[in-house]
């Protein structure tokens, strides 16, 4: 079978929900106009994300739209929020910062391009397995005040262009085939915990065509990606560099709108799939991230090669 891109996937404002699209371009800030937006901390001068769930885990019961399709080369339009409450609110509304404000309980600015030496906060779940404790350590900032779990401080974008708001890296893929196989792998353990790739915010969600069963899918640890570091994808008109897996977070385990919380999720990632990234140690992953080789559009149904 041949691989295609199943959805695409562009979140507007960070760790908000957000479209999904038939088409997008895709320069080397990854989907266009892809993380516009973020949320500042006005108190801690940090950047919102729902990695630190007890601040900013409310975050994925908002989403984001695009008021107008963004246009390369100009600055992103405007977007509609929609509250947890049924309430809209425009990015360019001159109380905006007040509607979040009263509706997150903390002091929020919405912004469109980071502070100097931008930073997020990480909570790491008591989840054996999910991530090395040597980096744990090197960037702790502080622990949860209830459960005591411990809290990075993380530089903002490491692998990405400057003034963008990604964790990393500006493209994130991820296989139907993984999911599916650590469903399977939760299912043999005993539970039934719900994978749904919402939970991962892939950009490009990947799958087989359809044309055929050759068992593509159930490849030897069923992790299609794993194989793809350190190439290059054409993917529809784009060509992606595939740089490093992706280090699964707290992030997948929150409930969002009509999901529900769900912590097997990441228990199942550190029990069946912890793999080495040179220099950063062993972590429990599910996907992989990529850089931009070549500009292009993608479409829904584009081939993977």
């Amino acid at each position: 079978m041949a691989t295609v891109v199943r959805s695409l996937h562009r979140y507007p404002v960070k760790s908000m929900l957000g479209e999904s699209l038939q088409e997008c371009a895709v320069d080397d800030r990854g989907l266009l106009a892809d993380r516009a937006y973020a949320l500042l901390d006005v108190e801690q001068g940090t950047v919102a994300s729902a990695k630190d769930p007890r601040r900013w885990g409310a975050l994925l019961n908002f989403a984001a739209t695009f008021v107008d399709e963004p246009v390369a080369g100009q600055d992103a339009p405007p977007v509609l929020l929609a509250f947890p409450d049924g309430s809209r609110h425009r990015s360019d509304d001159p109380d905006v910062d007040d509607a979040l404000t009263a509706a997150i309980g903390r002091p929020v600015q919405l912004i469109r391009e980071p502070p100097a030496d931008a930073r997020f906060d990480e909570v790491w779940p008591e989840i054996d397995g999910l991530a090395p404790q040597q980096f744990i350590d090197a960037t702790r900032h502080g622990a949860e005040a209830e459960t005591g779990e411990s809290v990075s401080r993380i530089a903002l974008g490491s692998m990405a262009p400057a003034g963008t708001f990604f964790d990393l890296a500006p493209l994130h893929l991820l296989t139907t085939a993984t999911l599916d196989r650590l469903h399977e792998l939760a299912v043999e353990s005993g539970a039934d915990p719900d994978f749904d790739p919402r939970r991962y915010r892939p950009n490009l969600l990947l799958g087989d065509d359809g044309a055929g069963d050759d068992g593509a899918g159930h490849a030897e640890g069923g992790f299609l990606e794993d194989d793809w570091v350190g190439s290059t994808l054409t993917v529809g008109g784009a060509q992606v560099s595939v740089s490093m897996l992706t280090m699964r977070c707290v992030m997948t385990t929150l409930g969002q709108r009509e999901m529900y919380p769900d912590a097997e999720t990441l228990r199942t990632i550190a029990r069946h799939h912890r793999r080495e990234i040179p220099g950063l140690g062993t972590w429990a992953c599910a996907g992989v991230y990529a850089g931009v080789a070549a500009a292009g559009l993608v479409r829904v149904g584009d081939a993977v090669g």
